[in-house]
């Protein structure tokens, strides 16, 4: 069954880091483009970022600039994002998706809380 579980969620201090990671169950990412969203209580999912098929080229929202930093690892069919100097706006379910021209992928997501 084609899947993407997201994993490395939890609990942090403000100022302090994660690291997220999503994996790929019956496909292959290389081809895809890969992205993060988060979603925080009562707000519409958002886009936090990017990462080109191969790699080479990302993207992330304003609001985690210099912050948050989306990688990925195809041999291993891997996707992160490292989140560091975390502050409490940054608590959301965060999501990975994948997506290849009509098909897209979307994970359970996994929670991010931040306290102050």
């Amino acid at each position: 069954q084609v899947q993407l579980d997201e994993s490395g969620g939890g609990l942090v201090q403000t100022g302090g880091s994660l690291r997220l990671s999503c994996a790929a169950s019956e496909f292959t990412l290389s081809r895809y483009v890969m992205s993060w969203y988060r979603q925080a209580p009562g707000k519409e999912r958002e886009l936090v970022a990017t990462i080109s098929s191969s790699g080479t080229s990302t993207n992330v929202a304003d609001s985690v600039k210099d912050r948050f930093t989306i990688s990925r690892d195809n041999p291993k069919n891997m996707v992160y994002l490292q989140m560091n100097s975390l502050k409490p706006e940054d608590t959301a379910v965060y999501y990975c998706k994948a997506a290849w021209g009509f098909q897209v992928y979307w994970g359970q997501g996994t929670q991010v809380t931040v306290s102050s």
